[in-house]
């Protein structure tokens, strides 16, 4: 396979993309259809409520289209979209005033598990339904870390926190999780 076959991400869609940024209405809702559904469930789990994820997904797709002349073709346009999507979440969430936990000062000993991450005896869906009964500072935390892909550095930065308290975040967040998991019955 030759250099020139490898994909080039930051050009997927551009076509679309290109109609997008000249009102072309076929193409904003090629561009909605994409991806919507995967930016859906991103703030589902950050938000945790259907009607809030669904009202921040519109405003979101507004944002992008209104916004769209300012895209580069830097990264793929996912990766754009789902930077707004998140970016808008958290302003949602940061307008319910999140309290942040901060371990500064503190001594910071992580919080480890004695049990394999993947050595579980539970199903996904209980996984889902227990992240869904986290305190939306740990969810966030959680899901920006698990899902999303980013580090304790980026979350501080994104989120206005430090280091130490997306950490702490994180490892509470995992603790309650088990906790949550551990209270129903095995099946």
């Amino acid at each position: 396979m030759s250099l020139k076959a490898e994909m080039n991400y930051s050009e997927t869609h551009k076509d679309i993309v290109e109609a997008c940024k000249h009102q072309d209405r076929k193409a904003q809702y090629q561009l909605y259809e994409l991806y919507s559904k995967a930016m859906y469930n991103i703030c589902l789990r950050m938000l945790n409520d259907e009607e809030e994820a669904a009202d921040i997904l519109q405003n979101s797709f507004v944002d992008v289209f209104t916004k769209l002349d300012y895209f580069k073709y830097k990264s793929s346009i996912g990766a754009w979209i789902k930077r707004i999507v998140i970016n808008n979440c958290i302003n949602h969430l940061k307008k319910r005033r999140i309290s942040w936990v901060s371990l500064e000062g503190t001594h910071n000993v992580p919080i480890e598990s004695t049990q394999k991450e993947n050595d579980s005896p539970y199903n996904i869906q209980e996984v889902k339904e227990a992240i869904q009964q986290l305190p939306d500072g740990y969810r966030l935390v959680l899901t920006l870390y698990l899902f999303e892909g980013y580090d304790h550095t980026e979350i501080a930065k994104i989120l206005d926190i430090s280091v130490s308290t997306s950490k702490s975040q994180y490892n509470r967040a995992k603790k309650k999780l088990r906790s949550i998991v551990l209270e129903k019955p095995v099946q």
